[in-house]
């Protein structure tokens, strides 16, 4: 056998390092699974001290790191619009409501999502399951045309959970074919997260779980009910969105033991927030905080939200960082080494260095919408220029940490502190898109939805 040079068997061991490097880092790329309530409140989990059962919510939380002032917008479409792009809804035209079925409003095309992102990064397989709300009138704005290689759900907010219907037509698709899939929506939505974790091989993969529970209208199972002691018959609003809530909380659980059996949990993340905050008139509560959903009290804006990464990050901690939806993008980016080229500039920040422990804080600064900021410790409420639904008659300024309830307006004893506030709010308060999604009855009065939900153009 013929010897190799000296020089020669250097350079194969050189390459051979680099290749093996390579390898290791795409082996190490974290699965990605975020999970998203809908209307959940503040008050509605047994971590926070509530009486409705969230045992695999209150084990994660056990486990994981609680982001204790984590913020979103005060309603569901822009929240979601946030999240996929990093950017505040504003500058893309929605801020103050939701794309509702007759609206012809979507998110931009010109908006890069996070799906996009993590394709970039090596991410084949990018899974979007249950509700969609970012439009639907046209094809260009479904889940497929924006980054996702699987989408399994509805595009509309607020189906019925049993039959999936929405202005009377059948709202449950398999990609873009019509699914006559039969069964409750919470459960199906687990059910398919579950089956995407046992077929997912070896490559990573990123997984979006938007539950439409425990939204409006207000439907549990029987059986649920009857588990619960409830009675079938005349169970009270609360009760009904109790076990709603419990429902997801089991269809969750499903997901972490599918992790585990296939032993993947380790390395991956699970992001786990709401929305917004408390549907009250839908069964909901806000706890401790203020306010509600549509407000940008505490308890509309600040989120139920845990985060779990056993190869990276310390479980059972909690941080106080001020973060949010829209940092979610980014924060995955610096953590996966997806290339951020060739996009619009973010809003959020990279949340990375604080969660791996490199960082003890970050100094940040949260537009909430509608007249309304963060920085840490303090949050501007605006009066003029403001959410109406709040029924301001003068701006506050609260110190949020010594005053969660947000009851002491501390405005005119920290004058420099609202002015920098005040100006830094209404700068985003004065972003005005090229396109808004309109008023949420504009288009209602005889609209017929297309059969099927079918979105063939």
């Amino acid at each position: 056998m013929k010897t190799l040079p000296l020089k020669t068997c250097w350079l194969l061991f050189f390459v051979g390092c680099i290749f093996s490097a390579f390898a290791q880092v795409r082996l190490d790329k974290p699965n990605i699974i975020i999970i998203l309530a809908d209307d959940l409140g503040w008050g509605d989990l047994g971590f926070h001290g509530s009486e409705i059962k969230t045992p695999n919510l209150d084990q994660l939380a056990k486990e994981g790191v609680i982001l204790s002032r984590f913020y979103t917008a005060p309603v569901c479409s822009p929240t979601r619009a946030g999240l996929m792009t990093g950017r505040y809804p504003n500058r893309f035209g929605l801020r103050e409501t939701v794309i509702p079925p007759w609206s012809e409003f979507g998110v931009d095309t010109a908006e890069r999502f996070l799906p996009v992102f993590l394709k970039d990064a090596g991410y084949q397989n990018r899974v979007a399951l249950g509700k969609w709300h970012l439009g639907h009138a046209q094809r260009v704005y479904l889940p497929l045309q924006r980054g996702f290689t699987k989408f399994y759900g509805h595009y509309n907010g607020a189906i019925d959970y049993f039959t999936h219907l929405r202005e009377g037509e059948l709202d449950w698709h398999d990609n873009e074919k019509t699914s006559t899939d039969k069964g409750y929506s919470t459960d199906l939505v687990s059910d398919k997260a579950v089956e995407v974790i046992q077929n997912a091989g070896d490559k990573p993969f990123f997984m979006y779980v938007a539950y439409n529970a425990p939204h409006t209208p207000l439907q549990a199972k029987p059986e649920d009910l009857k588990a619960y002691g409830y009675s079938t018959e005349k169970p009270t609003d609360r009760q009904i969105y109790a076990t709603m809530v419990t429902s997801m909380d089991r269809g969750i659980g499903r997901i972490l033991s599918s992790l585990k059996a296939m032993k993947k949990d380790q390395n991956t993340i699970v992001l786990f927030f709401s929305d917004n905050g408390a549907n009250v008139s839908g069964g909901g509560s806000s706890g401790e905080l203020k306010g509600h959903k549509f407000q940008e009290w505490d308890g509309g804006v600040r989120a139920a939200a845990i985060v779990k990464w056993p190869a990276k990050l310390k479980g059972g901690t909690k941080t106080e960082q001020v973060m949010g939806y829209v940092d979610i993008l980014p924060t995955l980016i610096g953590i996966t080494g997806a290339p951020s080229k060739n996009h619009k500039p973010f809003d959020g920040v990279d949340m990375s260095p604080v969660l791996l422990g490199k960082q003890s804080q970050i100094n940040r600064s949260l537009y909430l919408g509608y007249g309304s900021l963060i920085s840490s410790p303090w949050k501007i409420v605006l009066a003029n220029n403001g959410n109406p639904a709040m029924k301001l008659t003068e701006p506050a300024l609260f110190n949020i940490i010594e005053d969660p309830a947000e009851k002491h307006n501390i405005k005119k004893s920290k004058p420099e502190v609202f002015k920098q506030l005040l100006n830094l709010t209404k700068s985003f308060d004065s972003i005005k898109p090229e396109m808004a999604v309109a008023p949420y009855d504009k288009g209602r009065k005889g609209f017929k939805a297309p059969k099927d939900w079918l979105i063939k153009n």
